[in-house]
Formats: C-alpha cells, sequence, structure tokens
C-alpha cells in the first residue's frame, strides 16, 4: 500500500507544523487509547494532548486525529474489519531503516495510549506487550543494517499490527473517564496497591531486544 492510500502523506501534512513526536507515534498513542476508549470529540483530545504535556495540536492535526479515531474505533469493533488495521508506517518505497523506526516509534506510541486507559491485562496481553516494548526498543544508527533485513522487518510489522485487533475486546469506555482526564479521587488507591489486589499488570522487567544485542546501551 503506497502512502496516498495508507494516508501517510495525509498525516504527514496535517502534522506539518507539529513536531513533538512522530505521526507514526501519535497514530500508535491514538491507537492504544482507542482499544479500550469510545473516540472523543476533538475538545477531549485537545485535553489529552495538554495532559501528556504536548504542544497544542494544529486545527487540521486535530480534526484528523478526530476523525481516524471514530474510524479506528469503528474498525477494531468489527471482528472481520479488524484484521485489516495498519500501523501508520511509511509503504515499501521507503529505506528499511525509516520503517523500522516508524514502527518502532508507533509501539511506543501503542504502549503510551493503553497505559492512559487504566486498564488492566490479561496475562496474554501482558505478554503482548512485552513483545511490543522490544519493537520499541530497537535501536539502529543510520547507516546500519536491520538484523534479518526485509524478513525480520514482516515478521515485527505483522506482529504489532495483530496487537491491537487482540486488544479491542474489552469493553469500551468515555475517555474523559479515565484518570488522566478526570483526575484522580482522593481515596484513589496507588498502583501499588492495585498491583497487590491483582488489579494492575505487575511492571514490566527491562526488556533488550534480542535483535539489537550488539547495541547494548
Amino acid at each position: 500500500m503506497n502512502d496516498n492510500i495508507s494516508g501517510w502523506n495525509t498525516w504527514l501534512t496535517a502534522f506539518d507544523d507539529w513536531t513533538d513526536v512522530s505521526i507514526s507515534e501519535v497514530h500508535g498513542m491514538m491507537t492504544g487509547l482507542m482499544t479500550a476508549c469510545n473516540a472523543p470529540d476533538e475538545a477531549t483530545w485537545a485535553k489529552v494532548f495538554e495532559e501528556l504535556s504536548f504542544a497544542p495540536l494544529p486545527e487540521p492535526a486535530l480534526t484528523l486525529l478526530t476523525e481516524e479515531a471514530e474510524d479506528i474505533v469503528f474498525q477494531l469493533k468489527d471482528k472481520d474489519d479488524a484484521y485489516a488495521y495498519m500501523p501508520l508506517i511509511p509503504d515499501d518505497e521507503h529505506d528499511l531503516y525509516e520503517r523500522v523506526m516508524a514502527l518502532k516509534q508507533w509501539a511506543n506510541g501503542f504502549m503510551t495510549g493503553f497505559g492512559i486507559t487504566d486498564c488492566g491485562l490479561t496475562s496474554e496481553e501482558n505478554e503482548m506487550l512485552s513483545d511490543l516494548a522490544k519493537i520499541g526498543a530497537i535501536r539502529l544508527e543510520d547507516d546500519e543494517d536491520f538484523e534479518g533485513g526485509e524478513e525480520s522487518y514482516l515478521y515485527i510489522y505483522e506482529f504489532a499490527r495483530m496487537v491491537p485487533v487482540s486488544f479491542a475486546t474489552r469493553k469500551r469506555k468515555a475517555v474523559k473517564d479515565i484518570a488522566l482526564i478526570a483526575g484522580l479521587s482522593i481515596d484513589a488507591k496507588t498502583t501499588k496497591e492495585l498491583q497487590a489486589e491483582g488489579k494492575l499488570p505487575k511492571p514490566m522487567p527491562p526488556v533488550v531486544d534480542v535483535m539489537n544485542h550488539n547495541n547494548p546501551s
């Protein structure tokens, strides 16, 4: 799928004046949030970005994000349509390095977006997030080849693509009701207390991508 059909060029244009994070990361964050929430209006999206300490979105970007979120929710709710979901990544005419970095950014965005939904995880979902974190931890220099080449890239892309499909089965809630927006009540329990009660997963251990074992941090 080329950049025009996938929406890559449309997103680049809409976010041209906004450079806090990449469009792939924004798309991943939006997708992560939409696996557990209903699509919010523009004002709520603006509040989400404000609470995440991002610069205000330009009007075209805010409008596009709102419309795309509605489409993603509609798509992920349908079992058949959900399997056609695609992360926002440049097409295969771009260098492999650029595509790998975009997928890395999308993965990190997804983890941020889902993380602010305050949803607990099943053991299977926790394992999938741990594997997605490995994609988010990929490190490559500009002139460095991605180990495994196109075949490895397609493998991790397909894995990442299916994460939203697997996560989107839960009952959705309003974005305005998540703690990031609604605020925590005075008697809200701490993360450690919720983890002790089994309502939140234990913190994920540090992950090292096996494909980058020659590039220790």
